[in-house]
Parts: C-alpha cells; structure tokens; sequence
C-alpha cells in the first residue's frame, strides 16, 4: 500500500513515521509549506527548523521526502476566508479549513491521489460499519482532534490514516524520546499554523487597520471604554478588553456601529444560551436521517474542547437546530456546530453557527 505521510516537525507527525515504519508501511513524507509569502508582509512560519526536523526523520527511516509549497493556494482559500468572516464580525475557524480545503483538498488533487492512504499526525481515528469508513474519536479524548476534521467529506475520511489515534499523548512522547527524535521535546504549536509566531491581532490590524470604536455595559448602555475595532473581538472574549472590575464578556457586536457590548460575572446570563442554528450542514460520510421529523439525540461541540454537550438536534428547511441540555457558552456565529452519536465516539457532521 503507497503511503503519503504528512509530517510538519511536531512530535505527534513524527512519531506517526515510526509507527507506520513499525507496521511495514514504507510511506513517502511530504511536508507541505503554507505559511505566508514575504510579499505579504510576513516571513514564512518557523520552517527552516520543521523542515531540518522532517529531513532527519526521513534519513533515520530512510523514507523518500517531498517539500512541496501550497502558499498561493492556502491564501487565496484559507487566508482570504479568514480576513473576509472577520470582517463580516464572525469568528472564523481557518485550521477547519486549512484541513478541508489544503491538506485533504489540493494536496491530494495535486500529489495525495497517487496514493493509497494519507497519513497525519491527528488525535483521531476510523473504524469501518456497514461497509463505510466513519470519523471516530481518538483514544485521547483531550487531545482528541475530530473537531477540527468536522468538515471533510466522505472522499477525504476513506482516504484518511491516523496512526498516533489510538495512543495517548504521553505515549506519542515516549515513543519520540525512546527512538531519540529531535521533536521529543518539542512544545505543541499553539494557535492558527499559517500565522507561525505573528500576533494574530497583527495581521487583522494589517487587513483591517484599526477604527475605534465605544465598548458598552449591555444591560445599562453605559460605556466602559473604548476598543480598536469590533474586527479585534469575538463573542464569549473575556482576556484583552482592558476593563476594570470585571471579568467581562463580549456578549453582542453591532458592526455597523462598530460598538462592543459586554457583561459584567461568570454567570451572567447573556453570555449563555441553549440554541445554535446551523447552515451549510453536511454528514461526513452519509446521512442517517434523511428527511427526518421532531428531534434526534447527539453530542456535539460548538468549539475544540475535551468536553461534549449534550441536545437535540431537528432539521428546519436548509438549517439545523440544536437544543442543548444545559446552557453553553460563548455561541460565536462563524464557528462551528460539530455533531457526534450519543456514545461521543462516531463524528457524524458539522454546520456554521449562524
């Protein structure tokens, strides 16, 4: 079975090689760069390291490794979606789509489907029902990553090998240290992977600029404050508003005042709610409701946590409707509403929160 493997200089990617190898696979490492363009005001993310990392890995396996680019495509998909939702006073998920759209998307049109399987570094996994492949969690459930693989398609999850999802991440780590690669120790990324160590508001500021703008007590229409544009702001935010006597959340934007509302406690009210509405849903490998009336059981996230919530789920015309059994927090329009079974193990679909 031909093998790509996509390795990016972490330690979960590479120990991904190691276990492959350990299986008799014979992979192909591709390490795919999509970090910025200098011509966007930005250097690339830290790839000289990752790529001296991805050599090493493919010498000791001796493995045969392809640097292949996909900037222009990561910013004209990934990039520009995310400065445009932003705009729009959403709040984006890039590495959803980074994941749809790049890594599962134009890789594999322009060197995966010379292959059999792609493997990746994700804390998840696959099992295989009624002769069709299903997204399930992985055996880490806080490192679990199928939330951010809830928008790839039935083509991509068939396609797809995640060797590092039945391990824990202890493991991944102690299997890094015992075959002595350079990742072992190696903190995991944090935030957005196209931004490397850029600031994220940096590069909003650099697309958007800055307008200021008044920041309000929702429930008095006092004002606390100002802020440098709603752009800046997400629904649930509680860090970097620069308030006093809080903590505050953003609870509401008004982007065409460009006004902040925000409220005052752990427990206000305003900053939960028990509905999220649904658009652009769609199964990840087959609907197995169809036109169904009333409500259905499921777990779900609203955002990547370890934790799941529990509802409802009924379908309007084109949209979705979940009814959570306890009040969630933070409900951002623009991220996404991720379904799981009831069992918390099979991810079935996904919609944005509109």
């Amino acid at each position: 079975m031909k093998i790509a493997a996509l390795v990016s200089g972490g330690v979960d990617s590479s120990v991904v090689v190691h276990q492959l190898k350990e299986q008799g696979y014979d992979p192909t490492i591709f390490y795919i760069k999509i970090g910025m363009e200098d011509e966007h005001g930005f250097v690339d993310c830290p790839a000289e390291e990752d790529i001296e990392i991805v050599k090493y890995i493919a010498k000791k396996y001796d493995c045969k490794l392809e640097i292949v680019s996909l900037h222009e495509e990561y910013w004209d998909n990934v990039v520009k979606y995310t400065i445009e939702n932003v705009r729009r006073g959403l709040t984006p998920n890039p590495d959803m789509m980074c994941n749809k759209l790049i890594k599962f998307g134009v890789f594999n049109e322009k060197w995966g489907h010379q292959f059999d399987k792609i493997a990746t570094g994700h804390y998840a996994s696959t099992i295989e029902r009624d002769g069709l492949i299903w997204l399930s969690t992985a055996k880490d459930k806080v490192k679990d990553q199928t939330y951010f693989l809830g928008q790839i398609d039935y083509l991509q999850i068939s396609k797809l090998m995640f060797p590092i999802g039945n391990l824990e991440k202890k493991q991944v780590r102690e299997i890094a240290q015992s075959q002595h690669l350079p990742s072992a120790a190696r903190k995991d990324s944090q935030g957005i992977c196209f931004l490397g160590k850029i600031n994220y508001n940096d590069f909003i500021k650099r697309y958007l600029g800055e307008q200021k703008g008044q920041i309000v007590e929702f429930e008095t229409g006092n004002i606390l404050g100002t802020h440098k544009g709603y752009w800046f702001h997400t629904i649930g935010q509680r860090k970097g508003l620069g308030l006093s006597g809080g903590p505050w959340f953003v609870i509401k934007k008004d982007i065409n005042r460009n006004i902040i509302y925000v409220s005052k406690g752990y427990e206000t009210q305003y900053q939960y709610g028990h509905e999220v509405s649904l658009s652009g849903f769609q199964f990840i490998t087959k609907d197995i409701w169809g036109d169904f009336e009333g409500e259905k059981e499921v777990t779900f996230k609203i955002r990547h946590t370890p934790e799941f919530s529990k509802g409802r789920i009924s379908k309007q015309g084109d949209l979705y409707k979940i009814v959570s059994d306890e009040k969630i927090q933070g409900i951002a329009a623009g991220q996404f509403g991720v379904i799981y079974d009831t069992e918390e193990n099979i991810c079935l679909a996904s919609g944005m929160i509109i």
